[in-house]
């Protein structure tokens, strides 16, 4: 990191088109920019990168371990600075709250090419035929059934604290399922890969990009597409009595700011601002670490120094 932080430092020197950032436009580098650290790989990494070149730039960055919702209270109570990978359709109730509020300001989007909803090893194809249409969920409940979830078959969730949208389709769909929280993302994969390995039915939540795609393969339930319509009209989709029949939004992931940081740290929104993630960059660090075993410490540095030529312009552009 010290030739990152040494190249930055001569971006900021001064040069003919480059003018060094006054005191006021770098802001308060007195003080921590607290950016949040959420529950899932991808997001540490995406968070880490953004942190390394913020302190380049001559600030401060703390690391704040807090949950996918609890955050946007902190977020709006200024606790924490910013939340660099939000991702939309899983941002709770409290998010627009604190956005309507004036207390949260979103930043941006971060870039990842993004998917959601029920996934399943390919083998399942066999085991439930018709899918990946939801439908076939209806006719092969039996193979679903766990001792946990009898008579209902069993769809493995999130954490429980990352909300609760697959029990909330499972209710809209009306069909014989319990949706069962996971303990963590590790304990998404691990069963995903035991399954592929054992060939044991399972159907889970679950997203990308990910690590896991590269070693197992998996396809897609075809849920109802989601429109707008969905969350408010009883009479779309396949179940006239309620709303939320449908499969997940097309996700976004925003970088999601208090709002009085462009104040008080002008030059590091701005950089924010533009900072943006690849999806294949991301699952390749991502399988490095949680695959790998890599430390996310070193994956990190190697990135930032290898992508230096793709973010030194958004710093210069924020320092000018």
């Amino acid at each position: 990191m010290k030739s990152i932080r040494t190249l930055t430092a001569l971006l900021l020197a001064g040069t003919s088109t480059i003018g060094m950032a006054s005191a006021a436009e770098m802001g308060a580098t007195d003080e921590p920019i607290k950016l949040a650290i959420n529950e899932w790989t991808g997001q540490h990494i995406s968070t880490h990168i953004a942190g390394d070149i913020l302190e380049s730039m001559g600030y401060t960055v703390e690391y704040v371990t807090v949950g996918n919702f609890p955050q946007h209270t902190a977020l709006g109570e200024g606790d924490l600075s910013a939340s660099l990978e939000v991702w939309l359709n899983n941002a709770g109730e409290i998010y627009p709250k604190m956005k309507e509020a004036g207390k949260t300001v979103d930043i941006g989007t971060l870039g990842l090419k993004t998917r959601e909803g029920w996934m399943y090893p390919i083998h399942m194809e066999e085991t439930c035929p018709g899918l990946p249409d939801w439908k076939a969920l209806i006719e092969c409940k039996e193979a679903l059934v766990t001792a946990e979830t009898f008579p209902d078959g069993r769809i493995l969730s999130y954490p429980a604290d990352w909300g609760t949208r697959s029990a909330d389709i499972i209710a809209a769909l009306d069909i014989d399922y319990k949706a069962v929280p996971a303990g963590s993302e590790g304990a998404l994969v691990a069963e995903l890969k035991s399954a592929a390995t054992r060939k044991t039915p399972l159907v889970m939540m679950f997203w990308s990009p990910h690590w896991v795609f590269a070693d197992v393969e998996a396809g897609w339930v075809d849920l109802p597409a989601y429109e707008p319509a969905c969350d408010t009209d009883p009479a779309w989709g396949p179940n006239p009595n309620a709303t939320g029949d449908c499969g997940v939004e097309q996700p976004i992931t925003m970088k999601v700011a208090w709002s009085g940081f462009e104040e008080k740290w002008p030059a590091a929104y701005a950089f924010l601002e533009a900072f943006q993630m690849n999806t294949p960059d991301q699952e390749q660090m991502m399988k490095a670490i949680d695959q790998d075993g890599a430390k996310i410490d070193d994956i990190v540095s190697a990135y930032v120094e290898k992508t230096k030529d793709t973010w030194t312009p958004w710093v210069e552009a924020a320092t000018q």
